[in-house]
């Protein structure tokens, strides 16, 4: 068994893509392993922005040997036949076949045993079907290359039990043993003749080849020098991700903010820290933002990072006076007064401006707060008017990223009500699953408001997604609309909403609303199935059709998940698809229906009776539950079905001579369907 070690050195690989890319190695590898029969120990993958690497342990030096078979005619066949099987198998006689008993009949069996090749003999062919077929999400040509990669590469590295892979090239590149250090720090040439010597020259090459390692580093190192500075770190996983990413060698150093920026909102700071110039921000031991960052630097400083320190403070410096200058200009005018400019400001082509938008989210925003406890009306449709004027200013301009979080500031400036306030800068929430629903009346009116007018409109105009592709962002949307709803218990009417939303566009736009609302029970099963709730459970009461109230809706599914888990619930379902199959063979046979009356004076055994008094007293029983939406109280009406369920199958026989009492018998099996089905389809259900 032998190691195969891989490098593809390049220019420097944008952090978001490493992770897949290293993973997308291993796997495109690991399979070509397998197709060409050979197996292995273990495969690990690592990224750095300069390489990605794989090292495979435990590969065979050749491949296996392989037998193969071809059967033949029966030995008493016509001699042409055999002949002809001997020269497709290059045989010259029987005398070289086998000869094996197959139920009683002879069959002649051509058996050769074909000598594995060399391992060696595999790379050439193994490896430009990884290299091409290598799923970069953006990849460039340079030069004369034909070939391309995510950057430019500077050379490969592949060796396989100890020695050069011969015959292998890409982006005219050829393999070699040799690889570089790090760029600044340790820029010559290393030569390796395994893992375990790439990785320990390369650590001595100032390259932390692990990003697991490289993580860890600079988490430790930033919160020791917070702790020196007696500050907390405000931990961010996603910058960490990133910043991981950008540096081989990662040093962690302090810098400081001017105190004359210590009275920007401190979004605006850490925005501007984060985004622009990837530093962490630092807490006191108040909570409040301390002025003071850490940026990771990607080389070993000689004077303890004391130019560089100075460097990345001038930079931001630069950075904050730009902020300090709109954040004062725009407070010279009120947020209301920037309505008009969105005018000029397209939302979508066929879907008019953000002021015509602002004007859709003051009245939607109205209209839910009907459905909403505790809104006040008039700071719904207030804070939809404004929601979209901050996009006008210059911070928002300067910084996307603080839309919504300014014009919270700004009309707080202006003396707006805290509610639409608060409002105007929760709307855009939940960005992702990740986020936090608003739970203050007014901001969940307007971001409801906010994301349904969106739906509307482009599924109006039909710009609805398809496949993979969302260019609007409707799908989040959709959930997000979901969250909002049941995290608040909303008890919202969404066809209703969904109409009244499409009214607010004018004449020229139609919605049906059960369009939408089947993209939301797709969505809904997407979100319930990361809960761990059935699909088909979800299907099963959407089916039902009429049903556009979320809160309900979840309460029909968790109801009618807990019946099917009794035995009473599961054995009723299994009988429910048992009357289901009947009636449809017997009325695709018979080319009617059976969905009719059941004449209780044809009811003839106590079977029948039993089942019929049964059926009626549930349906009257679940009618009333259902009005009540005490569905678990339904649920179990519907249990005590099945005692009678069970011994009209057992006493009754359906397909019986007499026509009449045949089809009141399956009229009475079709009753069972009907009553059941005023809770939930249970052909939805599976099993």
């Amino acid at each position: 068994m032998a190691e195969l070690l891989l490098e593809l050195l390049s220019e420097e690989v944008p952090a978001r893509m490493q992770a897949r890319a290293a993973d997308d190695l291993k796997r495109l590898v690991c399979d070509g392993l397998k197709v060409v029969g050979l197996s292995l120990d273990s495969a690990r993958a690592f990224a750095t922005p300069r390489r990605l690497t794989l090292v495979v342990d435990g590969i065979p030096v050749t491949q296996p040997d392989a037998t193969e078979e071809k059967k033949g005619p029966r030995v008493d066949a016509s001699d042409q036949a055999v002949q002809g099987f001997l020269k497709s198998v290059g045989y010259e006689s029987p005398d070289q076949c086998e000869v094996r008993d197959i139920k009683g009949n002879r069959f002649y069996f051509a058996v050769s045993e074909k000598k594995g090749y060399p391992t060696t003999e595999v790379w050439p062919e193994l490896f430009r079907g990884v290299f091409e077929a290598f799923p970069w999400p953006k990849s460039m040509r340079w030069g004369t290359n034909l070939q391309r990669w995510v950057r430019p590469l500077h050379g490969i590295l592949c060796v396989f039990d100890g020695k050069i892979v011969g015959d292998v090239a890409f982006g005219n590149k050829p393999v070699s043993n040799m690889t570089v250090g790090h760029r600044f720090l340790s820029p010559g040439p290393i030569t390796v003749g395994s893992f375990a010597e790439y990785e320990e020259k390369l650590e001595r090459a100032s390259v932390m080849l692990d990003p697991a390692r490289r993580r860890e580093t600079i988490l430790r190192s930033a919160e020791n020098l917070a702790a020196q500075e007696k500050l907390t770190l405000w931990h961010d996983d996603a910058l960490l991700g990133e910043v991981m990413g950008l540096v081989e060698w990662p040093v962690a150093l302090m810098g400081s903010i001017d105190d004359e920026f210590m009275d920007l909102p401190p979004e605006v700071l850490t925005t501007t820290m984060r985004h622009h110039q990837k530093y962490f921000s630092l807490l006191d031991a108040k909570g409040n933002l301390a002025p003071r960052f850490i940026m990771v630097a990607g080389t070993r400083p000689d004077d303890k990072g004391a130019a560089i320190i100075a460097g990345n403070e001038r930079v931001l410096r630069a950075r904050l006076a730009d902020a300090r200058f709109f954040w004062d200009l725009d407070r010279k005018r009120k947020l209301e007064s920037r309505t008009a400019a969105l005018a000029g400001v397209v939302f979508h082509a066929r879907l008019g401006t953000l002021a015509e938008k602002a004007e859709r989210l003051g009245k939607l925003a109205g209209e839910l707060a009907a459905h909403i406890p505790g809104v006040n009306r008039k700071h719904a449709s207030r804070a939809g008017r404004l929601a979209k004027a901050d996009l006008v200013t210059g911070m928002v301009g300067e910084f996307p990223e603080l839309q919504g979080v300014m014009g919270r500031y700004y009309a707080f400036h202006d003396g707006e009500p805290d509610p639409v306030c608060e409002a105007i800068a929760g709307h855009y929430a939940p960005a992702g699953p990740a986020d936090d629903c608003p739970t203050a009346s007014v901001s969940v009116a307007l971001a409801l408001a906010d994301k349904i007018d969106t739906l509307v409109g482009f599924f109006a105009i039909g710009e609805t997604p398809t496949g993979s592709k969302d260019p609007f962002a409707l799908r989040r949307a959709a959930l997000g609309v979901i969250r909002l709803i049941l995290e608040n218990h909303l008890r919202i009417p969404l066809a209703t909403i969904f109409s009244r939303a499409a009214s607010f566009y004018g004449k020229g736009v139609r919605l049906d609303p059960d369009d939408l609302l089947v993209f939301f029970a797709d969505r809904l099963k997407v979100h319930l199935k990361e809960k761990g709730v059935r699909h088909d459970l979800i299907a099963a009461v959407f089916a039902l059709g009429g049903e556009d109230d979320l809160v309900r809706l979840m309460a029909r599914v968790e109801a009618l998940s807990s019946f099917l888990e009794s035995d009473d619930g599961a054995n009723l379902l299994t009988a429910f698809n048992r009357v289901v199959n009947i009636v449809a063979i017997e009325e695709k046979k018979d080319g009617k229906s059976y969905g009719g009356k059941v004449n209780r004076k044809r009811l003839e055994t106590v079977g029948e009776k039993a089942l019929s008094q049964a059926l009626a007293a549930v349906e009257k029983e679940s009618a009333a539950k259902l009005k009540a939406e005490d569905f678990t109280a339904t649920m179990t009406a519907m249990a005590t079905l099945r005692p009678s369920v069970d011994t009209f199958f057992d006493h009754v026989t359906i397909n019986c001579e007499d026509a009449a009492l045949r089809a009141n018998r399956l009229k009475l099996l079709s009753r069972i369907g009907a009553v059941m089905g005023a809770v939930a389809d249970f052909s939805k259900i599976e099993r």
